[in-house]
């Protein structure tokens, strides 16, 4: 792997799709989707566009970095489908990023006009006292898992050390707050890295709003939510000690797929094309029509 590594990353776990390009860590262009669930139909040609573009051709893509979820079984099932052809195709080493990192990556670096708060029902300018306050304020990247249920992370901004350990070690229940972690996903068993200064507090979990306001709503630490979910269910979350981030953050990135996803290939956290498979955190409806 080299600064000059031609890298495709592919963001289609939520509702508008991306792809973007890079020579190892620079961000060349990407390419949003023109609208809602177009993955299949614009994936190849938006891939083909950025390629034309800058003059390349698709056997010299050397690494591809995905979104495998939770989030929209179809479009990580595309995801998945397309990383495991190009490595077939031309060895292409792929990395699989936590699709909830990849929203809450969004809220890395924002400034004091991305707070909005819109608890009551209107729209009211955070100011910079409280901006400077907010420290050990909480993150939530929430997407809509459908049946009245959510896929549901929550972050600390703490600039602390990142320590990585797994979810299902023992130890992690003697973890103390001031702990750095990121979730190794039993799907595609790669450290996800938390986006500085980011501190995941709770790994991906499927829960209702009821659930995930009595844990974590509180007045007196307001926490800040993002993501697709909330753009048909943000009524269910609003309730006192809760905030919501502008919506221009809430939909995950071909950029931040990138930026996360080129972090894991520098520590050589690569998946196995063989035993890849989405994150789906609970099984797809599937409905077989009776004859």
């Amino acid at each position: 792997m080299t600064q000059k590594s031609l890298i495709l990353a592919l963001e289609s776990s939520s509702r508008i799709g991306a792809v973007a390009i890079a020579l190892g860590e620079k961000l060349l262009a990407k390419t949003t989707f023109s609208s809602p669930m177009r993955h299949s139909a614009e994936i190849f040609p938006a891939i083909s566009g950025l390629l034309e573009r800058f003059g390349k051709r698709p056997q010299e893509i050397e690494h591809i970095y995905i979104s495998v979820g939770p989030g929209s079984f179809t479009g990580i099932r595309i995801a998945v489908t397309m990383a495991k052809t190009m490595h077939l195709a031309n060895a292409a080493k792929i990395v699989a990023v936590d699709s909830l990192d990849v929203i809450a990556a969004n809220a890395i670096n924002l400034t004091p006009d991305s707070y909005k708060s819109r608890v009551t029902g209107h729209e009211s300018q955070a100011t910079n006292h409280e901006i400077r306050d907010t420290r050990y304020e909480k993150v939530a990247a929430i997407l809509d898992a459908k049946r009245n249920q959510f896929f549901i992370a929550v972050y600390e901004k703490r600039p602390k050390e990142h320590k990585y350990i797994s979810a299902q070690d023992d130890d992690r229940k003697h973890a103390t707050r001031d702990t750095q972690y990121a979730i190794l996903t039993t799907s595609h068993r790669s450290l996800s890295p938390i986006p500085y200064p980011l501190t995941k507090i709770l790994p991906d979990s499927l829960m209702t709003s009821d659930e995930f306001l009595e844990k974590f709503a509180d007045p007196h630490q307001p926490i800040w939510l993002l993501g697709d979910g909330l753009l048909y269910h943000r009524g269910k979350f609003k309730t006192d000690g809760v905030r919501f981030l502008d919506e221009k953050y809430w939909s995950p990135r071909a950029e931040k797929v990138h930026s996360l996803g080129w972090q894991m290939a520098l520590s050589g956290q690569f998946a196995d094309p063989l035993t890849l498979t989405p994150n789906y955190l609970l099984r797809p409806d599937i409905k077989v029509k009776r004859c």
